[in-house]
């Protein structure tokens, strides 16, 4: 399902049913199945206001999302199709139909709320469906929905309902009150279509664009009465929240005793300027929806989109509040667990077909584990985010020490296996020939000698015995000690002198081993400890080098939210709003401090 999505018809991703919400397994194991980036599109909005038609024809379909023609709501929880996306041939169109609002069976606006709420959080772009005009029926109708959404908090001035239902962080401090800044930082694109429009778009008899007419409707009334604020709440939250605004308008499609027939009536056989309305809308959303994207530029792909759905829909059933931070962070942990896994098959496969075992030197083999390992970390960089104290990087470096270790100690066992075997074959006919007492005779002890010295260099000449050779090697000759003793004791042409002197070569040549042996294992213990240093300070690069882009794509996430900001007091100075103004002038004071902090935050 990466390249090639197929999915007949949508299925039901979030069920409704009596006042609970449950995530729906089938749906689930299709978003699994989805490697590619997501662009979310959610549609809200009263029940029987035409979303589901704007679906299918963003889905490329003249059916699919249930229309419905009666005053029953047909669409019940949040429903899913996932299709290639029209424009982006590497990318993933998701779109979620919601149950519509207001509906009077249900008589609790609670789900609603709920509803509302998931379809901001998963959406990359929101779309707000409503019939008629921007009034301020269809303001407080979206008040209304968005109880679900965030708190906007204007320092003691304006709070609205919407962080009843979302929290951007999971314990904000306790003097700190979330502002619009947490929220715009995940927040959707917002498109707002008016259905069955019924005016000309003027002012003042001059003809102005949909966007226009949006801006003209958000505009706030002077005043502090009840009313005023009434009316202002609303398209406060509108302007604060939403990174982004957008308006289509659409004539009615065709005559209304007709409207029940829509998905069976092709684009002739209706209004014009409906079909091409709705064509501009689909345009809008495949060239200008973004991709899923999580504080920090995640992009969000299938399984990302997956975990939010549980998580988010296990918080509400809970009864705790849906979080951005905390969905993010559970999120991490499953990919950071698997990014170490991920890490540790390319580390395991890469010295599977570099390493033969023994190595001639132990340095061959930490040079291997060196380039496998850097490739391994590059491997969890690549795949994890948000590694809070390093808890995971920490885990990888214990998993490849382990390995590391495990290949030491192998490649040993496998250097002494071979050199045995070798000292076994070569050694094989002295051995024999000692049996039956060859050298047992007058002249046997320097026969013995040049034997054992042909053969001592014919074992050295073999090739990959590993380091444990000269070992191996001195532990075979100590076991033949008492033999060659006896042998160099009875062989009657040697003076006593002699075999004093041979007794203390033999000595002398020992002693040199064993300090060669020592000598080898401190320069082994050296370069261990070496390959230790290189490993940390790998680890420390990387991080590092993660560390500063993650800041920079941090940074970058608050200069939008400044540059918002700023746009935003600049029309509130020009619509005369100078309380407004100078509480925003704080927010963006307190912002530009955290962005300061941050800069000065330096990554260890």
């Amino acid at each position: 399902m990466a390249s090639d999505i197929h999915m007949p018809g949508p299925v039901c991703l979030i069920e409704n049913t009596n006042t609970q919400l449950v995530v729906n397994p089938e749906a689930l194991k299709i978003l699994s199945a989805i490697t590619q980036p997501v662009v979310v599109v959610a549609i809200v909005g009263l029940y029987r206001t035409g979303k589901s038609y704007l679906m299918n024809k963003l889905a490329g379909q003249q059916k699919g999302f249930s229309l419905g023609s009666t005053v029953q709501s047909h669409t019940k929880g949040i429903w899913m199709w996932c299709v290639p996306h029209p424009k982006k041939p590497n990318y993933t169109l998701v779109l979620l139909d919601t149950e519509g609002l207001g509906d009077v069976e249900k008589g609790d606006n609670q789900n609603d709320s709920w509803i509302f709420a998931l379809a901001i959080l998963l959406s990359s772009t929101f779309v707000y469906n409503s019939m008629g005009t921007i009034n301020q029926q269809a303001m407080d109708q979206l008040q209304t929905a968005s109880k679900s959404e965030a708190r906007l908090v204007f320092k003691n001035q304006y709070v609205t309902e919407l962080t009843d239902k979302i929290r951007a962080k999971s314990s904000p401090d306790a003097n700190e009150v979330e502002d619009s800044a947490d929220f715009v930082s995940f927040f959707p694109d917002f498109v707002w279509t008016l259905r069955d429009f019924p005016l000309d778009l003027e002012v003042d008899g001059q003809p102005i664009s949909a966007d226009e007419y949006l801006q003209n409707s958000l505009k706030l009334k002077q005043g502090t009465s009840p009313k005023d604020k009434n009316f202002n709440l609303p398209r406060l939250c509108i302007r604060k929240f939403f990174p982004k605004k957008k308006c289509f308008i659409f004539h009615q499609p065709t005559d209304w005793r007709k409207l029940r027939l829509l998905e069976t009536m092709h684009d002739d056989q209706l209004d014009p300027e409906f079909v091409q309305q709705t064509a501009d809308f689909c345009s809008y959303i495949f060239s200008k929806s973004k991709v899923k994207t999580l504080s920090g530029g995640i992009q969000v792909n299938g399984p990302r989109l997956e975990t939010l759905v549980l998580t988010y829909v296990d918080a509400i059933s809970s009864g705790d509040l849906p979080c951005m931070e905390n969905a993010v962070l559970a999120l991490a942990q499953i990919e950071n667990s698997a990014a170490v896994q991920k890490a540790m098959t390319h580390y395991d496969q890469q010295m599977a077909q570099k390493v033969q075992l023994p190595t001639e030197t132990l340095q061959e083999l930490l040079d291997l584990h060196m380039a496998s390992e850097k490739e391994a970390i590059e491997v969890f960089t690549k795949n994890s985010f948000k590694d809070v104290d390093q808890l995971f990087q920490k885990e990888l470096a214990d998993q490849l020490a382990i390995r590391r270790d495990h290949f030491c100690n192998e490649n040993m066992k496998a250097s002494s296996d071979r050199c045995s075997a070798l000292l076994k074959e070569i050694f094989h006919s002295l051995e024999e020939d000692i049996k039956q007492g060859v050298y047992s005779i007058p002249g046997g002890y320097h026969l013995l000698m040049q034997t054992m010295n042909e053969l001592k260099k014919k074992y050295f000449q073999e090739p990959r015995k590993g380091i444990q050779s000269e070992e191996v090697l001195h532990a075979y000759l100590s076991s033949k000690e008492s033999v060659i003793d006896a042998i160099l004791h009875t062989d009657q042409t040697l003076t006593e002198k002699e075999k004093e002197i041979e007794v203390q070569r033999v000595v002398a040549e020992s002693a040199e081993a064993a300090a060669k042996m020592l000598e080898e294992m401190q320069k082994e213990n050296q370069q261990m400890m070496e390959v230790k240093e290189k490993s940390f300070q790998e680890h420390l690069k990387q991080l590092t080098e993660k560390g500063e882009k993650e800041r920079a794509q941090l940074m970058a996430e608050h200069e939008r939210a400044l540059s918002l900001k700023l746009q935003e007091q600049t029309m509130l100075l020009k619509e005369g709003f100078q309380d407004e103004s100078r509480q925003l002038q704080r927010e963006i004071k307190d912002l530009k401090y955290k962005m300061e902090r941050r800069n000065s935050c330096i990554l260890i």
